[in-house]
């Protein structure tokens, strides 16, 4: 409850939120994070009736394969990344949600919604077009920046972060890393010697229960299709299962 009130005052004095008329309403609640509660809505209602936006998030294996030859990475991590984007005026009413509190709808686009993360990939894609896979990788609110040498990454961190000041988008202090030999980015361990499966992927795939239902095999398929380059012969072996 407490947390609930928190999460709406919060809003409210940011901008992001204000209380609504709106006949629509979806479900709050939270589920716990590493660290604290993160605020949820399900959207599936209007989800279903959605138009779904066709821009493409990025494959990370195939935006990875620029890396090769780098020596220094940084990982940059925006925060509250989709409260950046506007809500097109007079479709506020759609998001609205109910709380012990009240009624409100968003202002700007919240989590949840289906087309959300394409959404925003394009709108970051369009700040940093020239960079993508010339020293820049970005997967939605996530960005590793990589270089061959400190100069070369010294000039384009600058022009990163520069760049995100103009559009006003902000990074988590505590999430970034700066000029490492080696960072975790999306699964992936990426260093000087090359792109890596993170040891805690390779030991899920280990230890994974024997799959005994339909579902529970294209779980485990979905999880090993994204590892797929580092697995010999992939559609051979996965073909029986």
């Amino acid at each position: 409850m407490a947390a609930m009130e928190t999460y709406v005052a919060e809003s409210l004095g940011q901008g992001y939120i204000w209380p609504s008329p709106s006949p629509a309403s979806s479900s709050f609640f939270f589920v716990k994070k590493k660290g604290g509660l993160r605020p949820c809505i399900d959207y599936r209602g209007i989800n279903q009736i959605t138009v779904r936006y066709s821009y493409p998030l990025p494959l990370i294996a195939s935006a990875i394969e620029s890396i090769h030859g780098a020596r220094f990475f940084t990982k940059l991590d925006l925060r509250s990344a989709y409260n950046l984007v506007h809500i097109r005026e007079g479709d506020e009413w759609k998001t609205a949600f109910s709380t012990t509190s009240g009624h409100y709808e968003y202002l700007v686009m919240p989590y949840g919604l289906k087309n959300a993360p394409s959404v925003f990939q394009s709108f970051v894609d369009k700040i940093f077009r020239d960079l993508l896979g010339q020293g820049l990788v970005l997967y939605i609110d996530d960005i590793l920046i990589y270089s061959a040498t400190r100069a070369e990454h010294v000039s384009l961190v600058r022009m990163v972060l520069g760049r995100l000041l103009e559009h006003d988008l902000y990074v988590k202090a505590e999430k970034c890393l700066f000029f490492q030999p080696s960072v975790s980015f999306l699964g992936y361990r990426i260093s000087t010697s090359g792109v890596e499966m993170e040891s805690d992927r390779i030991s899920a795939v280990r230890n994974w229960p024997t799959p005994t239902t339909v579902k529970e095999v294209q779980r485990f398929l979905g999880f090993a299709n994204y590892y797929r380059r580092f697995i010999r012969g992939f559609g051979q072996v996965a073909a029986p299962i």
